[in-house]
């Protein structure tokens, strides 16, 4: 079973971005499921959601205390949460940011998943929506495939440049 965590503030489209990566995977012929965790619901307040897709049925619905991956949508959350927190000791990072950064002991990748969502105005109430172009990069990093990506995110959207910034993320992100 591969598990990941998607740390988030509220608005930034990170339980949606945990949905769409498992209707992904499902559409690549795994199981999946997805679940958010949050106190009292407001824009900017982090937020933490739950990956976990695998070749058999999931029989486990709780929260993920030792991911095999991080994804961080905003890097200022790392201010007010530990990203490390149960890592695995071999795991990976997905980090929104335009800089390349590096954390010792883990595989990481940056792509600038706002600069995406800003230049494909996918912003709602100010705030640049970066979830499909999340789904982009995971595909680039082998979670999911391009293909599954494209339909979960149609299945969802129907404003195509969701589907472009997903392309976008596919493209910008080094390995």
């Amino acid at each position: 079973m591969y598990e990941i965590r998607i740390h988030s503030r509220g608005g930034q489209g990170g339980v949606t971005a945990a949905r769409l990566l498992a209707d992904a995977a499902f559409r690549g012929g795994k199981y999946a499921t997805a679940s958010p965790f949050y106190g009292a619901e407001r824009r900017g307040a982090p937020v933490v959601s739950f990956v976990r897709i695998d070749d058999r049925p999931i029989k486990v619905y709780s929260q993920i205390q030792h991911p095999d991956m991080v994804v961080v949508l905003d890097p200022s959350i790392m201010e007010a949460v530990d990203i490390f927190q149960g890592l695995k000791s071999e795991g990976e990072i997905l980090l929104n940011s335009s800089h390349p950064i590096t954390f010792e002991g883990y595989r990481t990748h940056c792509v600038d998943l706002t600069g995406i969502a800003i230049a494909r105005t996918l912003v709602v109430a100010g705030s640049p929506v970066v979830n499909t172009p999340l789904l982009g990069a995971l595909a680039k990093v082998g979670i999911i495939s391009l293909d599954a990506a494209r339909a979960a995110i149609r299945g969802m959207f129907s404003d195509n440049r969701n589907v472009q910034a997903a392309e976008d993320a596919y493209g910008e992100l080094v390995l």
